[in-house]
């Protein structure tokens, strides 16, 4: 159920990761700002987080108190500009394109909140912080999908971030029922590397003809106890962004995260994925 001191939030971006992390800090009780300029999709938002609890009371995995304050704790607005000021934390949960990140990031900050988080996976957080006037309460906090079920939270020091801002974030995250671990500023941080590596090998193997899409998924979820398999997980993560960030991670570290071809093949047929349809598997 949600607290009475669970404090007040921001997301900007409607999509995906963003409607997510709202979710969560909706359903602890927070009351949730969406930045969204998307009319289309800042309409149906509302309506889809709330039927998602109600999923989850049907499910036995959400309180039905919960469920029904949800609608009641979010907003969604169209820009930057119409959030209030003074916000315990918003969160940056935009495209991975640094310069969109970096715009978005000033605008937020000059709404005063007393912290500031980027969601992103793979964005140095020290490049992103030389726009703002605080960068000391700036850093990031990457989410995983799907939000609601994951249990961490990656808080990533930046080169000016405060230890209060990293307490901060961490009691956030406790306070929306997640785990939190702490990493450095390197490119691809902890779990984006140990992530895409496993993605990229088994798109690999799909190529080679080792097994299947299906029975690599299944190895990984059988054998090692993973939630998802990797190329289901690729799929509902977008294959443009997994290639965007295997472009990023290269011209870092190297060959070790070339993109595939089969992923540089799908990306340019359309095939994206979840958001599409198609990438590795058929949506519906």
């Amino acid at each position: 159920m949600s607290s009475p001191d669970a404090g007040t939030a921001a997301v900007v971006g409607g999509g995906t990761m963003g409607a997510g992390i709202a979710y969560v800090l909706a359903a602890a009780g927070t009351a949730t700002t969406v930045v969204e300029p998307d009319a289309g999709r800042a309409d149906r938002l509302v309506g889809e987080l709330t039927a998602r609890a109600r999923t989850g009371v049907e499910r036995g995995r959400v309180d039905p108190g919960v469920a029904e304050a949800l609608p009641g704790l979010l907003r969604v607005v169209g820009a930057v500009a119409e959030l209030p000021t003074g916000l315990d934390l918003v969160v940056e949960s935009v495209p991975e394109d640094p310069e969109l990140k970096a715009r978005v990031l000033a605008a937020a900050e000059a709404r005063a909140p007393r912290l500031l988080a980027t969601n992103t996976s793979s964005v140095g957080i020290g490049s992103l912080a030389a726009g703002l006037a605080a960068p000391d309460r700036f850093l990031g906090m990457h989410f995983f999908n799907p939000v609601w079920s994951i249990a961490l939270v990656e808080v990533v020091r930046g080169p000016a971030t405060s230890d209060d801002a990293v307490a901060a974030a961490r009691d956030h995250a406790t306070r929306i029922g997640k785990e939190s671990i702490v990493v450095a500023d390197v490119p691809g941080f902890a779990t984006s590397r140990l992530d895409n590596i496993a993605a990229f090998e088994a798109m690999r193997m799909l190529e080679e003809g080792v097994a299947s899409a299906e029975d690599i998924d299944r190895a990984a979820v059988l054998a090692y106890g993973h939630p998802i398999g990797p190329l289901r997980l690729s799929d509902v993560v977008g294959l443009d962004v997994r290639l965007d960030i295997a472009r990023h991670l290269e011209s870092v570290y190297g060959e070790r995260y070339a993109a595939p071809a089969i992923l540089r093949r799908l990306v340019g047929e359309g095939r994206l994925g979840r958001k599409t349809g198609r990438g590795f598997f058929h949506w519906t």
